[in-house]
């Protein structure tokens, strides 16, 4: 009886092998003999090689059920990455076995054909004990680790090296943070500045001399209209932050912005109260900013953090103008309010101070915790309670590539104690924990699910704010995703008994919902799911989480950060305490000295750039599922995100700020940078 063996090697740097690969074929009938894959005068294994071989049987092995696959050393150790292998029978038919990982070092792996099963579609001893051993092997390498107490868990290794190789990146030196950052003050022309580390800028207009060689459309833009109010406002829609203000119900008590304080902003002829009822307010409040300890690792270098309140007014043009700042929490003589209507550099230093409490926010709360940390929590989960051969594993697999290894990175690099994040934030030094640790205390599912958020912050309305792209994108994205979700899960799941009794769907939730989430009942993350509607939601949310929402908060950093004064790292003055003190000097020296300007600038850069090897949302060269259904949903999830990019890219035909962070031919797949 012959089998021909057909095996397919990676294109990734360093995919090929020269080990000994040997085969084992296991039948429903018997097993075939462990056989070397060997083809005398030709090189086996190379980098994007398809290599195809005939194992000769002695009985037929009846149905395929497993492929052993088992490398041993020839020279070195080395890693080999295998796509898939298929086999025909002697009667002619194919079966596929996706593999697409890493076998490293003396390895055996254990494939089932490509077929997608839940737990109950496993009737055979063999096919059990499979996925059993599998999920048993699985969690001895993706463990769970505390990394800092009040962070959701991550994965259980000190560096990216010690990560099981399956999740590492292809190449290292392409996520190496310090490598990066060096390579990107080299290109930027900013080692030229870095002698002067503590020294201020001369005025704005100084700032240009790290700037102007790297500006593009949007940084442009921002640097001719950051000052004026409609610019500082709109970044609230649609800036690398446009998740933090809201609908202004009711004024805090707190903040006791009176008509008078604001009657010229105002141009319906309304008091403020009444433009509340009307809708026509809304609110940037930054209270988790304060207490927290601002950046103290610099001896020669005071910083300073604080917690601004912005009143926004929807004016009669539809956009958000800024009419009313306080700089702390607590109101008092000391703590005024600031306004339009005082002298220019007052009104323009309150809303720098909102800007960096805003980069704050955004890079530890709305970035790091809320795509970073969370998408890394669904991938450990994922990994230790799902087999491979079980659909949610075969849908998610893409939207966790690189996650664990990126946070890994930065947890080694960047955020942890003496960290690149500490050199230039006002947050380094602790800072950036103690918001995560508050954030915790707060985060639901609930703010995870797209059209809820929006509906929780009341910022739904199209009519009232029809500049919100942002919002409009995203919700285009969110509703082909939930598409997408519906038909996969419709193809496995008849009915809600289905969900239900999926033992390993469960322990995947409750994996989440426990280690994540640190079994916190008020998050609302749920510990089961019991119903095909639920399923549905909970994996549009993973999916959206990983690709949309990160990519709408992390690829316009460069846009709206790199000019230095619109999105300060850090401050060196103290907030002031009254008005008609402040002068372009008083900003200046508040503003970061040219080493951290520097260090900010070449963050921003690295951090909003794609990998080389980017994969958009909706692609899936790995072909985990073999079934023409789920095929079938691809393409129709292709050409509803083609569809989305269209609109897009119309809309923003010939405008000065377009925006297109959530459209789908600019969102990777999963976290990876």
């Amino acid at each position: 009886m012959i089998y021909t063996v057909t095996v397919a090697t990676g294109h990734q740097w360093f995919a090929g092998t020269d080990d000994y690969i040997f085969l084992t074929l296991v039948g429903s009938e018997g097993n075939s003999e462990r056989t070397l894959l060997d083809k005398p005068l030709y090189d086996d294994f190379e980098r994007g090689a398809v290599d195809s071989y005939a194992m000769t049987v002695s009985n037929d092995l009846g149905e395929i059920l497993l492929v052993k696959i088992e490398k041993r050393k020839y020279w070195v150790h080395d890693d080999w990455y295998c796509k898939y292998i298929t086999i025909k029978t002697p009667q002619g038919e194919y079966r596929e076995f996706p593999c697409y990982r890493w076998i490293a070092d003396d390895k055996e792996v254990e494939l089932r054909d490509g077929k997608a099963r839940l737990p109950r579609d496993d009737q055979t001893q063999i096919a059990k004990q499979h996925r059993r051993r599998e999920l048993e092997q699985r969690q001895k390498f993706y463990r769970w680790k505390e990394w800092h107490p009040g962070f959701p868990l991550s994965i259980d290794a000190n560096s990216h090296k010690d990560l099981p190789r399956d999740i590492q990146f292809d190449t290292e030196k392409g996520v190496d943070f310090v490598l990066n950052y060096s390579k990107a003050m080299e290109n930027l022309y900013l080692n030229r500045f870095m002698y002067m580390f503590q020294t201020s800028w001369t005025d704005f207009a100084d700032f240009e001399q790290i700037f102007v060689r790297i500006s593009n459309t949007i940084s442009d833009y921002v640097m001719q209209h950051w000052q004026e109010d409609f610019m500082f406002g709109y970044q609230f829609l649609n800036g690398c932050n446009p998740v933090v203000f809201e609908k202004c119900n009711k004024l805090p008590d707190n903040f006791p912005v009176t008509t008078e304080m604001v009657d010229t902003s105002l141009e319906r002829n309304l008091t403020l109260e009444e433009e509340i009822k009307e809708g026509n307010i809304y609110l940037a409040d930054y209270k988790i900013l304060d207490g927290v300890p601002a950046n103290a690792t610099d001896p020669c270098t005071m910083q300073y953090l604080t917690a601004p309140i912005c009143l926004l007014y929807n004016n009669l043009r539809k956009k958000l103008v800024p009419i009313a700042i306080q700089l702390k929490q607590e109101p008092g003589p000391e703590n005024p309010i600031f306004l339009p209507t005082d002298a220019k550099y007052d009104w323009l230093l309150a809303k720098i101070w909102v800007r960096s409490s805003d980069f704050h926010v955004h890079q530890t709360v709305t970035h790091l915790l809320r795509t970073h940390l969370i998408s890394e929590v669904f991938g450990i989960a994922m990994y230790r309670q799902l087999a491979a051969v079980h659909p949610l594993f075969k849908l998610l697999l893409p939207h966790v590539r690189y996650t664990i290894a990126i946070n890994t990175k930065a947890r080694e690099q960047l955020i942890c104690e003496c960290g690149l994040f500490d050199k230039a934030n006002g947050t380094g030094g602790g800072g950036h924990v103690r918001l995560v640790q508050r954030t915790m205390e707060d985060l639901t599912f609930q703010s995870l699910c797209f059209p809820e958020a929006i509906k929780m912050r009341g910022v739904e309305s199209k009519e009232s704010l029809p500049y919100y792209h942002y919002r409009d994108d995203s919700q285009m994205v969110w509703d082909a995703v939930l598409g997408f979700a519906t038909e996969v899960v419709n193809i496995y799941y008849d009915d809600d008994e289905a969900v239900q009794t999926d033992t390993e769907l469960q322990a995947f939730v409750k994996d989440v919902f426990v280690y994540g989430l640190k079994a916190n009942k008020s998050s609302g993350f749920p510990k089961s799911v019991k119903t095909i509607r639920k399923l549905i939601e909970y994996v549009t949310v993973i999916i959206f989480t990983t690709s949309c929402q990160h990519a709408a908060v992390n690829f316009g950093q460069y846009d709206w950060c790199s000019w230095i004064p619109n999105a300060p790292s850090t401050m060196r003055r103290p907030p002031p305490t009254e008005k008609e003190v402040v002068d372009l000097e008083y900003i200046i020296e508040s503003l970061p000295d040219r080493g951290r300007s520097c260090w900010h600038l070449g963050a921003v850069w690295a951090l909003s750039q794609f990998q080389d090897n980017e994969l958009f949302l909706g692609s899936y060269p790995d072909e985990h599922f073999i079934e023409q259904p789920v095929k079938e949903a691809m393409e129709n999830f292709q050409k509803n995100l083609q569809g989305i990019s269209n609109r897009i890219a119309e809309r923003n035909k010939d405008k000065k700020l377009p925006y297109y962070y959530a459209s789908p031919d600019r969102i990777p797949n999963s976290v990876a940078m």
